[in-house]
């Protein structure tokens, strides 16, 4: 869980325009790329209660460094006019207020917004996001010499962060590449995948369009069966960035990003400006009911078990014999009313039990719903609910003891 610069700022660099290189400009709302962004989202994410709810990652992505590493012995450095202190000192201030702090790099001789790869200095740069004491590197991999060698590639690169000693969490773009980047269409190894990444890119970059969200919770849910077999602690499917608070979201679209991340479970890293947000947005983002589904002990992956054109639902087990539960309404236009038997998507665990407790993430309306045992000794109870256009309703089931 964390925030991650690129869709909410990607690389945006002129930093005159918003007059935010001089150190004495704190009261001014940085906008560009540079250490003072970060270090005021670092101050934001801590004082309005981000980091205690678990966002505690801050991750810079592409254009951070010079332009070129030549002049510097092939080192990587920051840009001097917008990183004058260097990367340590973020990282040490991350650290002082119980953050962590995550770079970016990319496998290729050039970043995806052209500044200095990785390739040819896999060791050095690594070694430097070491000294750095950075907690987090994200390898992207534009302009890869060959889709192919990405497996040897990011294999390499995992052992290189390891021989360093210093735990660093490692984000991949590796499947990406291969699936969608590729000029003959590789199928990715998901087993190499999984051993070496913690997390990994599967399908497109997300904007703030619900369009865009959509297709990727379809494509979350079309290829669940080989997700579901790699997903657990350690190895997680990413289907990129919350883009909850940005313009283009209304509050329902940013209710069910937030319920459908929580129940894949994906990693949550927001891409926002949390120092402008709105309070109904925010709300969404620091509820903790639905982040400790997210975050359930178990890491079992969720499921979608029925989809059409009008819905989606999935289910998620969760430990302590819980279940939730989201129904989504995929119409931009009508409200969804449904009624679901509860046989048809509890556990078996729950089949022990006369009396469920339900609680809805989002409104935190709680109730109880008992088992109606008919004629033939069937037992018929519905979950009833209505969903507003392109909103969700996001349920947590608890089983009471008699």
């Amino acid at each position: 869980m964390g925030w991650l610069s690129w869709e909410r700022f990607k690389c945006q660099i002129n930093c005159h325009h918003y007059d935010d290189t001089n150190h004495n400009n704190n009261n001014k709302l940085a906008g560009c790329i540079s250490e003072n962004l970060f270090t005021q989202i670092a101050d934001t994410l801590v004082e309005r209660g981000y980091q205690r709810a678990g966002y505690d990652r801050i991750n810079i992505d592409d254009c951070w460094s010079k332009k070129s590493r030549e002049l510097d012995d092939g080192h990587l450095l920051p840009d001097p006019d917008r990183f004058p202190n260097g990367i340590k000192y973020l990282a040490d201030y991350m650290h002082e207020r119980g953050l962590k702090l995550g770079m970016y790099q990319n496998y290729g001789h050039r970043t995806c917004m052209g500044y200095p790869g990785i390739l040819g200095h896999l060791e050095q740069d690594v070694q430097t996001f070491a000294d750095w004491d950075v907690d987090m590197i994200k390898l992207d991999a534009c302009f890869s010499p060959k889709t192919s060698q990405l497996d040897s590639g990011y294999m390499k690169f995992r052992k290189i962060v390891d021989k360093t000693k210093r735990p660093m969490i490692i984000s991949c773009s590796w499947p990406y590449y291969q699936v969608f980047a590729s000029k003959v269409h590789i199928i990715p190894k998901w087993d190499l995948i999984s051993m070496n990444c913690n997390l990994f890119r599967v399908f497109h970059d997300i904007t703030s369009n619900w369009k865009v969200i959509q297709k990727i919770i379809d494509f979350m849910g079309d290829n669940q069966q080989i997700f579901r077999a790699i997903t657990g602690p350690g190895s997680w499917p990413d289907p990129d960035m919350l883009m909850i608070g940005n313009v283009g979201l209304s509050v329902a679209q940013a209710e069910s990003q937030m319920a459908i991340w929580c129940i894949l479970p994906a990693p949550l890293f927001m891409s926002n400006d949390p120092r402008v947000m709105e309070p109904e947005f925010e709300k969404i983002l620091l509820n903790s009911d639905a982040i400790s589904i997210n975050q359930d002990v178990n890491g079992e992956p969720g499921e979608r078990f029925f989809h059409n054109t009008t819905m989606d639902l999935w289910r998620r087990s969760l430990s302590e014999n819980q279940m939730a539960l989201v129904i989504l309404n995929r119409d931009f236009n009508q409200d969804l009313q449904i009624s679901i038997p509860l046989e048809q998507i509890e556990s078996n665990a729950f089949q022990h039990y006369q009396h469920v407790q339900v609680l809805n993430i989002f409104s935190n309306e709680k109730y109880q719903i008992r088992r109606q045992r008919m004629a033939d000794n069937r037992t018929e109870t519905y979950i009833k609910v209505i969903v507003e256009p392109t909103g969700c309703v996001f349920l947590k089931l608890t089983p009471l003891k008699n």
